[in-house]
């Protein structure tokens, strides 16, 4: 036995999702009903870096935060202590490590345990961290759900959720118009979003990561039900989505930053236009996906989750993720949870149930 834990800490790291302030309200009350102080590290790690952003929180920090979207730590995707940006002398930004700062400030304060909120890269830097010796419990955020370890993260209902009433309202625009709508969805190199939402909203092309598309098949699809008196069609394509003999659409990031996918809605509907001469409309949902406040089932996950990570800091189960075994919420091994990214099984029941419906994935020539 180690002595007694006395003082926590909590940050969110990466592109926000909703449910955050539920967690971290669970964090806090879990925490302060064993007599624990905590500490709300500000923007992931730098409040670890710049210790004056760092906040006590307490029962009043965190009242009536369960349903608001965001996060009220903030959040940032800039960058890893590990890789920080900073500018050189000659202007250039340089990637420097910073690691050791925060190791040393995260002693200065006494910090017995840290929880942190974030995807796979902030879990991948937690990793990197706890192999320097710090104490650390991840829960998995992100609305993409492509962290392996546990069978949904906190986010991704709700974006789904978000995904599937924009889809419905297209609909009728499309058929009134004799239209076809393109959809792009975020989920960055997995189609979990894509998927969930195209099959939810009854889309008639959907177009995911892991299996690259054929433009003449998407458009067979698209013309066979021209053929059949359905003069319009949904096409819901992610955004890491890619062409058999194309690459992924990405936009320039700066030095620290995650690669940002985008654009291959265009690139799809140019192709229908093209090739079939069909009006063809791009909608793209973006941060509509993350914003806003969760649904009943992020929210109530989020609390689960929030609760079970304290739990495993007064157990000193440190080095562990909080992932959802259903009916329960176990720990994982961060490394575990990050040494592979989810990605959608083909052979999964939601993809199988998407082909008996008659949904393209672009990957053969349908039959209609």
């Amino acid at each position: 036995m180690g002595q007694a834990i006395k003082r926590i800490a909590v940050n969110t790291g990466g592109g926000d999702a909703p449910g955050l302030n539920a967690v971290i309200r669970s964090i806090v009350l879990s925490a302060l009903r064993r007599g624990w102080e905590v500490l709300g590290i500000s923007k992931g790690y730098e409040g670890l870096l710049h210790t004056s952003k760092i906040v006590q929180l307490d029962r009043d920090s965190v009242r009536g935060i369960t349903h608001l979207g965001g996060t009220i730590l903030g959040t940032t995707n800039r960058g890893s202590p590990f890789e920080y940006p900073a500018k050189q002398a000659n202007g250039e930004i340089a990637l420097v490590d910073r690691s050791d700062e925060v190791v040393e400030n995260f002693r200065r304060l006494q910090i017995d345990g840290l929880i942190a909120i974030g995807g796979d890269g902030s879990m991948k830097i937690a990793h990197k961290f706890v192999e320097k010796g710090l104490p650390i419990v991840g829960v998995p955020k992100t609305i993409d759900n492509d962290l392996s370890g546990t069978v949904v993260t906190f986010g991704f209902d709700t974006a789904v959720t978000v995904a599937t009433e924009s889809i419905d309202r297209l609909h009728s625009t499309a058929e009134a118009h004799e239209r076809v709508f393109v959809v792009e969805v975020m989920g960055r190199y997995a189609g979990w979003i894509a998927l969930s939402s195209g099959v939810s909203a009854t889309a008639d092309v959907v177009l995911i990561p892991e299996i690259p598309f054929d433009m003449e098949a998407v458009c067979k699809k698209i013309m066979d039900r021209e053929a059949r008196g359905r003069r319009f069609s949904i096409v819901v394509v992610a955004e890491g989505a890619r062409p058999v003999d194309g690459a992924m659409v990405s936009r320039d990031q700066g030095a620290g930053r995650e690669v940002k996918l985008g654009g291959i809605a265009d690139q799809v509907a140019r192709g229908i236009t093209e090739r079939t001469g069909k009006e063809t409309r791009t909608v793209v949902l973006g941060h509509l996906q993350r914003g806003g406040g969760p649904t009943t089932f992020d929210r109530l996950l989020s609390l689960r989750f929030g609760a079970a990570a304290v739990r495993m800091v007064a157990d000193r189960t440190f080095g562990v993720m909080v992932a959802l075994d259903p009916p329960t919420v176990l720990a994982v091994p961060i490394e575990v949870a990050t040494e592979r990214m989810k990605c959608v099984p083909l052979d999964s029941d939601t993809m199988l149930t998407a082909r008996d419906l008659g949904i393209s994935f672009g990957d053969e020539v349908e039959e209609g």
